[in-house]
């Protein structure tokens, strides 16, 4: 028996199965789902439990009016330019974001994509004039050839899918964006300078180019031939200011950290400092005043508490599912306003012009008593008074101890932008074993007009320029290595690395920029002064380009110990008025994190003996 009862006590066997289940005793369930009480009073205890019947003095209200001060935008200027009309038929942010596409670089012709979409778009226009045109401009205009023998094209010939990309339509597609800076030139150019008309006529052919460069200009918003004046590469940002004419003066709206790519009211402080940007050509009354008289509805949202007593909401919205975490502000006043005061508010909409500046200079709401009352509008006070708390309304540049100002603006952006893949990345980063900053061309544009990595870009373009320096000559024979180590005064990074050195400031003691450097190219059998390895993004190009070439400076602040993303691409959103607007902007983002190069000075390296 004792070795039974052993052997149970490590082998547990389930030797049969109970369950607890109901009897009903009717097939009808009606009854039990009402959830009927007996004593209605206890309902009544409960809500006098919670303090329900605590009565309040006050009155709903019944009517409202409203009074509001509207003036429009009218002016805009671009970082440090001149001052010029607000345009209202693009979006504030392709006017603010727009630059140009970089269709040449270091002299060579880049952007195939947007060339070839050219040269088709008007072959297909002037073919309906004359089919003999099409061979004509083909060889007016064609695609240039490159030689994978001469290192001026070893930015096209060192990676395989751009050069066979661009020798499969060399001399055989016609070059659309050779045409259009022809005629951009100079307005006395004509299309069909240098090309035999034969039957058609040369007004026509002037039609026809008109109304082509008209094409391509609202494809990709308004081509700045310099750069924009609102992006500040040494602050790696857009900065801009815009102005409404306001009580006989003129309020003015700096927007000087502008980099997320979607503008709205938190974008703007009004700088009462600021020069004046001037009045709008035209002199059109854009002051108003708005009076509008409203019956206040409730408001309504899914998941809102009734206001009635035992009484279930059949909204989808779960509150319970909402879990906000200790630094989520946003989401636990969301929840305050729910479960607390969400029947304590009412809706009263106004109808405002887009690209209007607001004012409410008060409210008469009239109760279900027939008394009047006059609300001021919210927030007023010292706008430095760290307990004033306000929305939508705009903060004022400066410490300075002045008044709140209650105006909101509205502004003409877009609703959505679509962004594509990017053209550049940059990720400027901090590299603390070699005590510098780093400009990591994680993508570079190549010919063909697409962004490429560029690890891979760099790597075949040094292996390129390696190959055409060995066919130049028999490289020199090195001297047998004698000693078991060497002396290395530096060793080399990958070239897509663009070294960033501090710089000291002019006129200060300590502090310092960042100054864009650049690390030689040493070739085997190459020139005895190495080049320099100068970056392909537009981003970091900045100088480079220019006659004569100037330094690019960027303040050290700007990179943080997180560092910076840079992203350069295409926007492309719809108008009001049905239009697409097309333009190239530049996002700028939080990086990853701090990265080591494996830069390093003055070291022994072993030798490689030869066997």
């Amino acid at each position: 028996m004792a070795k039974l009862d052993a052997v149970s006590a490590y082998l547990p066997t389930v030797v049969m199965w109970n369950r607890l289940e109901g009897r009903p005793r009717t097939h009808d369930f009606d009854r039990a789902m009402k959830a009927e009480v007996r004593d209605a009073l206890w309902m009544l205890s409960k809500q006098w439990q919670l303090g329900e019947f605590i009565g309040d003095d006050a009155a709903s209200p019944v009517l409202a009016r409203a009074q509001l001060g509207t003036t429009r935008l009218t002016r805009y200027r671009a970082g440090a330019a001149s001052a010029e009309d607000l345009k209202e038929d693009v979006p504030l942010e392709a006017t603010v974001e727009r630059q140009a596409m970089q269709l040449v670089r270091q002299g060579q012709p880049v952007s195939l994509d947007i060339r070839l979409l050219m040269g088709r778009r008007w072959l297909r226009q002037v073919s309906a004039l004359d089919p003999a045109l099409r061979t004509a401009f083909i060889s007016k205009y064609p695609i240039a050839a490159v030689d994978p023998n001469l290192e001026r094209d070893a930015d096209v010939c060192a990676h395989s899918d751009v050069w066979q990309r661009i020798a499969a339509v060399q001399g055989r597609h016609m070059d659309g964006y050779a045409l259009f800076e022809y005629l951009s030139a100079d307005e006395a150019h004509h299309a069909y300078d240098g090309i035999a008309l034969g039957l058609v006529a040369p007004a026509d052919v002037d039609k026809l180019a008109l109304a082509w460069v008209s094409w391509f200009q609202s494809l990709f918003l308004s081509q700045p031939k310099t750069d924009n004046p609102s992006w500040k590469p040494e602050y790696l940002e857009y900065q801009f200011a815009c102005s409404a004419p306001k009580a006989g003066e003129e309020k003015v709206l700096v927007a000087s950290e502008y980099h997320h790519g979607h503008l709205d009211w938190y974008s703007l402080d009004i700088d009462n400092q600021a020069d004046k940007l001037g009045s709008a050509t035209g002199g059109a009354i854009v002051e108003n005043t708005i009076s509008r008289t409203f019956v206040p509805s409730s408001v309504t949202f899914g998941g809102m508490p009734h206001p009635r007593w035992w009484t279930f909401e059949d909204w989808n919205t779960n509150l319970g599912f909402v879990k906000p975490d200790t630094q989520d502000l946003n989401k636990l006043l969301l929840l305050d306003f729910f479960v607390q005061y969400s029947n304590d508010w009412f809706i009263l909409p106004v109808t405002l012009p887009v690209g209007s500046l607001t004012e409410v200079r008060g409210l008469l709401v009239t109760d279900v008593f027939g008394d009047k009352i006059w609300i001021d509008a919210a927030g007023r006070g010292s706008d430095q008074d760290w307990q004033r708390w306000n929305m939508f309304t705009l903060a004022i540049a400066g410490t300075e101890a002045v008044p709140a100002d209650m105006n909101s603006v509205l502004l003409p952006v877009a609703p959505k932008v679509q962004q594509g893949k990017p053209l550049e990345q940059v990720l400027l980063i901090r590299d603390e074993v070699a005590n510098m900053v780093w400009g990591v061309e994680a993508r570079v544009p190549v010919a063909t007009g697409v962004g490429r990595s560029g690890k891979d870009t760099a790597r075949e373009l040094r292996d390129k320029l390696q190959a055409l320096a060995l066919a130049g000559g028999a490289p020199s024979a090195p001297l047998p290595p004698t000693a078991a180590v060497r002396y290395e005064l530096t060793n080399t990074v990958p070239e897509h690395w663009i070294p960033f050195v501090p710089a000291h400031i002019e006129g200060q003691q300590r502090a310092v920029q960042l100054q864009r450097a650049a690390l030689p190219r040493i070739l085997e059998n190459g020139p005895p002064r190495p080049r320099k390895v100068e970056p392909r993004t537009s981003l970091l190009r900045e100088g480079l380009d220019d006659t004569p070439k100037s330094p690019y400076f960027v303040h050290e602040e700007e990179v943080t110990r997180a560092g910076v993303q840079l992203e350069r691409c295409y926007q492309r959103t719809r108008w009001y008025d049905g239009r697409v607007i097309t333009w190239i902007g530049t996002r700028k983002k939080q990086g990853r994190g701090e990265g080591r190069s494996g830069l390093a000075f003055d070291q022994l390296v072993p030798t490689k003996k030869a066997e």
